[in-house]
């Protein structure tokens, strides 16, 4: 999920797509692997051909693909791009199956779910040429590159190979109703852990449910983690999430949010049945004014900001001490090219177009944050709010993944271990445990 959603305006004279001359590099690109057949040798370059060209695109129900595409489109009126949608539900194992097939779409919705099986298998390309190519290490925030890179085995991210480009970015944060806030006294948003908590407190004694949380589903878990983010170690935690050898979710920060997380449910932060209830229902009971608190990302605010219009706000989870919130969870809807593509250069253009100051716009106004951090996107109101608080946390290189990516078994142990930590029927340690045991058995202990 996710997801999930920067770049920067720094680059707009990057390469006007559709003017580009091609930059033919000394190298070449190719994949290889049992399941691709024979590498294909590509003469790597930045211009788009004049004739018509056809690109498929798969993707999942979350992204803005379709408005992208039409952008993309208005640029390159001779390039045809053809979305093909499937539920989230069911998207690793389509996009495996598709990928592996001898007609397979040409850019694909990067899943790290998928990738363990796409990746050593050859089937999608090395886009590191292209990213020199096009100066996409200028032209993208490094930690949305960085997750998007692999080795050959895809249980390691951040080194390696480049598979894929971000689409639109997200931030994991708390949205609040500023009416319920005043009439429990919070005069302001709390600017620290333990001002939160106070905060949570106060809403409680009001007679008003604190926080919101879509137990059932993926809530839960984007609650534990927006507390890590401010409680644990940001190296410690990627060096988990990446794979990194010797890595461990059992450490004293992540001790502290989980124990956090168990106590809020037992002062009633949290409602009885919020391991029941649906995203859907979170998000209502939170816009509609029965709960003071919600943490999700912004996918959520346009529906949110439609609903409650002015009295919605946003903040990072504040840390312990005052500061600004330096790290923050989030991801990007990135796009991986098939290796059997027909036209390589083509689908690298439309990569790279992703993160144009005319995307950004698009990202922002479809509810993500635009890949061009730096972009004018006339930000107001609640996605104002939520991109003044991400640009900086961007512009540092404090965008870390969520904990699903860690490995492909995660989420099975984080949405239910929520559950039980909700519940009291899961003590921190066990839940710390069962995480870590998912990431052994996929990395090895």
């Amino acid at each position: 999920m996710r997801k999930t959603t920067p770049a920067r305006s720094r680059r707009a004279a990057l390469v006007a797509l559709g003017t580009t001359a091609a930059l033919a590099l000394t190298a070449c690109a190719g994949t290889g692997g049992s399941s691709a057949g024979p590498a294909q040798k590509i003469d790597v370059s930045t211009a788009v051909p004049k004739e018509p060209v056809t690109l498929t695109l798969a993707y999942t129900d979350d992204p803005p693909a379709k408005a992208l595409i039409e952008g993309f489109r208005k640029k390159h009126p001779n390039v045809t791009v053809k979305p093909q949608q499937t539920p989230f539900k069911d998207y690793v194992k389509s996009i495996k199956l598709s990928m592996s097939s001898g007609e397979p779409p040409d850019i694909a919705q990067y899943n790290p779910g998928a990738m363990n099986s796409l990746v050593p298998a050859g089937l999608i390309l090395d886009l590191g040429p292209w990213a020199k190519a096009y100066g996409w290490d200028t032209k993208f925030p490094k930690a949305s590159l960085e997750v998007l890179s692999s080795d050959k085995s895809a249980k390691r991210f951040g080194t390696g190979s480049l598979y894929a480009a971000p689409g639109a970015l997200s931030v994991l944060g708390v949205f609040y109703n500023k009416k319920i806030l005043a009439k429990a006294g919070v005069k302001a948003p709390p600017k620290t852990l333990a001002e939160f908590e106070a905060a949570l407190q106060k809403v409680k004694d009001g007679g008003s449910t604190p926080l919101s949380v879509d137990g059932l589903e993926v809530g839960g878990f984007h609650l534990w983690n927006a507390l890590l983010n401010v409680t644990g170690d940001v190296n410690a935690y990627r060096s988990w999430v990446y794979g990194q050898q010797g890595a461990t979710i059992k450490n004293p920060g992540a001790r502290k949010a989980t124990q956090t997380l168990a106590d809020w449910a037992r002062k009633g932060f949290i409602p009885a049945g919020a391991s029941a209830t649906s995203t859907v229902d979170a998000r209502a009971n939170f816009t509609q004014g029965k709960s003071a608190f919600t943490v999700t990302g912004n996918w959520a605010a346009s529906a949110v900001e439609s609903e409650m219009k002015d009295d919605a706000g946003f903040f990072l989870m504040p840390p312990a001490s005052g500061t600004t919130a330096k790290v923050a969870s989030g991801a990007s809807v990135a796009y991986a090219v098939s290796s059997k593509t027909k036209h390589p250069n083509v689908a690298a253009a439309f990569l790279d177009y992703l993160g144009s100051p005319e995307a950004a716009k698009i990202q922002f106004d479809t509810g993500f944050m635009p890949v061009d951090t730096k972009a004018e996107v006339g930000a107001k109101g609640l996605r104002g709010d939520i991109a003044s608080q991400f640009a900086p946390v961007a512009a540092g290189n404090g965008i870390v993944p969520f904990p699903d990516f860690a490995s492909p078994g995660m989420i099975d142990k984080l949405t239910p271990g929520v559950q039980g930590l909700i519940g009291g029927k899961t003590t921190p340690d066990a839940f710390l445990d069962s995480l870590q045991q998912s990431w052994n058995e996929h990395h090895g202990s």
